[in-house]
């Protein structure tokens, strides 16, 4: 991989708030850059994470917090071909693997657990519908075994099948803490299941667990509250993406959502709250309706819960949204996937790896376990 020149505007000796330490839930983290959650589709048979996934993860330890890819809870849960699953024993012993490989270098890893919803295909789940809150197509595409396959039509959810599907939730958090994991966090977002609960575009349910703010948020306060059960607040953090629009998603009164939302999920005192910032869905600047990043919900989030900034950071942004106070940790996402010691690199500014997007999905150790460290390439150690 070429190396890009970093835009950081920070000199080697200057002490930057990314690589500051931090208080998470019990964990006192070297760091506060967070290692994003990123879908990469190179799970074994089975959905049992495999020692190229242990290698992938160990490499990235640097990161004060690894999030794990999202993961889905339950076989009927699956939104991608090869994604890793924690609800088998097998499955379990091979998260054992990464978990082990993380915490060998010193790291804190949490699992992010997953159910997509509406955005999956028959073929991956046995030949069932996907289900949603409502019967509303996402004009999205899976990858699956036959290429990608557009969304079916969801089969709505009864209300007494809600249940167990929380349950299914609690199940998951419990084999992740057999696998080692050191947390875990609760995928809400992404237009996947408890973020089709949370919009009114997406939920048309009338009573419950719809119509509502509170009624659309239930769903994902009644996981949140059985994931607490078996980790404890202080081991659990939650991901939204409030400027989301990816498919089909949409609410008639995003602030209004999303500030009860981070109200009431601060009111239980998680480890952090993650948020995707505006830009990520391209409405960085336009409408203010979609003004929705941290900075926003910063107020909300107090106590001992921690804030998260995710999406399209570079060094200098992540150093900045942290001095503002805007934020207390950043997740990078591709800089990070071909960056495997991206907080030496930060710490050095030196220049970063490009990454390779034709690699992002699925495939071999080709753009997943061979990006360079710093240590490959001598000439670039101490660069500025």
């Amino acid at each position: 991989m070429n190396a890009s020149t970093s835009n950081a505007g920070l000199c080697a000796t200057t002490v930057q708030p990314l690589l500051t330490p931090v208080q998470v839930g019990p964990y006192r983290l070297r760091n506060r850059i967070v290692m994003a959650p990123l879908t990469r589709m190179r799970a074994g048979a089975g959905g049992i994470p495999q020692s190229m996934n242990a290698l992938y993860y160990g490499q990235r330890a640097s990161a004060g917090l690894v999030i794990a890819e999202a993961t889905p809870i339950c076989a009927g849960a699956m939104g991608y071909i090869h994604q890793p699953g924690i609800f088998n024993e097998a499955q379990v012993e091979g998260w054992k693997r990464v978990t082990e490989a993380v915490q060998a270098e010193g790291g804190t890893i949490f699992l992010q657990l997953f159910h997509p919803g509406r955005m999956s295909h028959p073929l991956l789940l046995n030949g069932q519908l996907p289900v949603a809150p409502s019967v509303l197509a996402s004009g999205e595409s899976s990858p699956t075994a036959a290429g990608m396959q557009p969304h079916p039509l969801p089969r709505a959810l009864a209300t007494e099948e809600i249940a167990g599907i929380v349950a299914n939730y609690a199940r998951a958090a419990r084999l992740a803490g057999a696998a080692g994991f050191d947390g875990v966090e609760i995928h809400a977002a992404n237009s996947y299941l408890i973020e089709q609960f949370l919009h009114d575009g997406s939920n048309r349910r009338t009573h419950y667990y719809g119509d509502s703010i509170a009624n659309r948020t239930r769903f994902l306060i009644e996981v949140i509250e059985a994931v607490i059960e078996v980790w404890g607040a202080e081991r659990v953090g939650v991901r939204l993406s409030p400027s989301n629009t990816r498919g089909g998603m949409g609410d008639s009164d995003r602030w209004a959502l999303y500030a009860h939302v981070v109200s009431e999920l601060n009111a239980r005192q998680p480890a952090y709250i993650h948020l995707v910032e505006p830009r990520v869905s391209g409405n960085f600047d336009v409408e203010p309706e979609f003004d929705l990043g941290a900075g926003r919900f910063r107020p909300l989030v107090t106590g001992q819960t921690k804030l998260i900034s995710a999406g399209g950071h570079s060094q200098m942004s992540g150093n900045r949204i942290i001095e503002k106070g805007e934020a207390d940790l950043v997740a990078f996402g591709r800089s990070f996937l071909a960056n495997p010691d991206l907080p030496r690199r930060f710490a050095l500014d030196a220049p970063l790896n490009d990454y390779d997007r034709p690699t992002f999905y699925g495939g071999t150790e080709k753009g997943y376990i061979d990006y360079p460290f710093l240590s490959d390439a001598p000439h670039l150690e101490g660069s500025t």
